[in-house]
């Protein structure tokens, strides 16, 4: 859906409303799972240290509050949605946003955004395993005995839900919106009900009962936090899915409903607590009547779906969007709607990430464990957002540097303190994060350093490609019929297929396309200037492509475009030319050996061009070349 349709602030548009109830299920499905877990988990950290039961549950209700006020609301609903490329938002659209007007902080920013993506690639594993499985713990307040099935029908609904990845989500997520808006509404009204219990939880709006609480209890205090964290998991969907709703309808429906049921729910869980200490066993559930426990069950089992569903389908987009930047090798893209581009499935990322969960499930076991390995993945990437909105802040909008030093310094400093708390939980499971998050980064750093020694092997080998069709044209060859199309990352240097062709075949084509395929640093491209021609000599032309990093290339439609500038191509009666490289490592040369054979194994896994790119494959003809690194 595009911005010029959903940038419209008034309430009174139709469309307006339909991507506020979708924002609801798409953008808040995750933090709206949290409060199944983030205050029982904070509370029962504290208990067992000899503090008073009412100061703990003030204490940690401040801090949610606060926490949801300060990172939720004004960074990421009031700022963030602000900072946005194009309209779109997420870490590799504020990371192109920000290189784009801070330059010589390009290599800086690029490594902050591997790192934010690497760190999100964590949250999306972590996400589906506690959100499901705290879920499916309800079983076990309908029946003691249930508690042994809690993680097989985890384990059953997770398979459930990554294997229905292929077959698209369309339909389905047509209810998330409906289903999502009735699970806050249940969460406020559970919430109300129980604020009665005792009234004076409400003191816990008083910020200075979360402060006192961290100052006075030390190391306690700092663990309670990191597991307060929990609340606010899930801020990221709002910045991320900027393009999918526009900044009105999310900014809404926080406002109107999300952020009240949300406190709603905390303070009605946190006077049960005050008038039954025993209540913190499962503080969300036992908010509501012993009949209303298996709808709950069933509704929450639904909510966590479609939290899950919306962090694996963000994991999707964040993929191509790395494929596109060159971050990562080409991956089977698999378009899953005829009318919705972000509609996508990556067999091996999906596969990847269930084994992921799966894993996360049977080594963790309950959500209790599993919170300890949550926070940092989503603290990590928080503040990293923070670091490049300062540049955006400070370059794009224009301000003075003391002033958007002057905002951000605030959110690093209560992020930083998160961090701190959250690294208290390595041990416990906090490693699984910066584990996966260090692998990642490295893999993704290898491809870049090994890909620009292929590049300038191109530049080595190919030469300049102006100065070789002077040369053809002077001597040609012999000609065969047809046209040849030659894909190439470097349009001014002749392609490795090209010079092969001519070195072994000695012919040449009537027509000789140079085709290359570019990436932008904005979200899209707009259609008219999707294709440029230059049309060198009669017997050769230039073609660039150019795409943004949330497009995927084709090459069929790439050739629609230029018939449109009178370049016609005739897919069936073309040959398209494409360079296999054979990587062979070189000690002392090039990668260092330590990263030779991972850039290796991302080159074989890499997917075959024709197929990525869409191209005719009875219509391709691959040259080998051997490339040291």
């Amino acid at each position: 859906m595009s911005m010029a349709a959903n940038a419209d602030g008034s309430t009174a548009h139709p469309s307006f409303w339909r991507l506020t109830i979708g924002a609801v299920g798409v953008v808040y499905g995750d933090i709206g799972t949290s409060p199944l877990y983030a205050f029982r988990e904070a509370v029962s950290a504290a208990h067992g240290h000899g503090i008073d039961n009412r100061e703990i549950v003030l204490g940690v209700l401040s801090l949610i509050l606060w926490a949801l006020v300060l990172i939720v609301t004004l960074k990421y609903v009031w700022l963030l949605l602000r900072a946005d490329n194009n309209g779109e938002g997420g870490i590799f659209a504020l990371m192109a946003l920000s290189q784009h007007v801070a330059r010589r902080s390009a290599a800086t920013l690029t490594l902050l955004g591997i790192l934010g993506a690497a760190f999100f690639y964590g949250d999306a594993i972590i996400t589906p395993a506690i959100s499901v499985v705290s879920a499916v713990e309800g079983l076990k307040l309908v029946h003691p005995s249930l508690g042994k099935v809690v993680v097989p029908v985890a384990l059953a609904i997770i398979f459930v839900l990554f294997w229905m990845q292929a077959h698209g989500t369309e339909r389905v997520a047509q209810l998330f919106g409906p289903v999502t808006v009735v699970w806050f509404l249940v969460m406020a009204a559970g919430g109300i009900i129980h604020i009665a219990d005792d009234p004076s939880v409400l003191v816990a709006v008083n910020p200075k009962l979360g402060l006192s609480f961290l100052v006075e209890h030390g190391t306690i205090g700092l663990a309670v936090l990191g597991l307060v964290f929990l609340a606010v998991t899930g801020a990221e969907a709002l910045y991320a899915d900027l393009g999918h709703f526009g900044r009105n309808p999310i900014q809404f429906a926080w406002l109107s409903l999300v952020f009240p049921a949300l406190l709603l729910n905390y303070f009605g869980q946190g006077a049960l607590v005050l008038s039954d200490p025993h209540a913190i066993e499962n503080s969300f559930y036992l908010l509501y009547p012993s009949w209303a426990l298996v709808p709950m069950v069933l509704l929450a089992t639904i909510a966590t779906i479609i939290a899950s569903q919306a962090v694996i389908s963000g994991a999707f987009s964040l993929t191509r969007q790395a494929i596109q930047l060159g971050l990562l090798p080409r991956l089977g893209i698999r378009h899953t709607s005829e009318s919705m581009s972000g509609q996508i499935y990556m067999p091996r990322i999906n596969w990847l990430l269930f084994a992921g969960v799966v894993f996360l499930v049977l080594l963790f076991k309950t959500s209790s464990n599993l919170a300890s390995a949550y926070g940092i993945a989503v603290t990590a990437t928080m503040l990293i957002t923070s670091i490049m909105a300062f540049f955006v802040i400070w370059r794009v909008w224009g301000w003075k540097p003391w002033k958007a030093f002057a905002i951000i310094l605030p959110l690093l400093i209560v992020e930083q303190i998160f961090m701190t708390a959250n690294l208290l939980k390595i041990v416990d499971g906090g490693w699984l994060p910066l584990l996966l998050a260090g692998f990642l980064t490295f893999l993704m750093l290898t491809w870049i350093k090994g890909t620009k020694i292929l590049v300038r092997h191109a530049h080595k080998s190919g030469g300049d490609l102006d100065w070789l069709i002077r040369k053809l044209e002077q001597k040609p060859p012999a000609r065969v019929p047809g046209t040849a199309i030659f894909l190439t990352a470097t349009p001014d240097v002749a392609p490795t297929a090209l010079m092969h062709n001519l070195k072994h075949n000695r012919v040449i084509h009537e027509r000789n396309i140079i085709m290359a395929i570019k990436t932008e640093d904005v979200p899209r491209v707009p259609r008219a200037k999707r294709v440029e021609v230059e049309r060198i000599t009669d017997r050769f032309a230039r073609v660039v492509a150019h795409y943004g990093f949330m497009e995927t290339p084709n090459i069929p439609k790439i050739l629609e475009h230029c018939r449109r500038k009178d370049l016609n191509i005739e897919p069936a009666a073309s040959s398209f030319f494409l360079s296999r490289r054979s990587l062979k490592p070189t000690r002392g040369k090039g990668l260092p050996f330590w990263q030779e054979g991972a850039f290796m194994w991302l080159a074989a896994s890499a997917e075959d061009a024709s197929i990525y790119f869409h191209i005719p494959t009875d219509r391709v003809v691959e040259i080998g070349t051997q490339v040291e690194i």
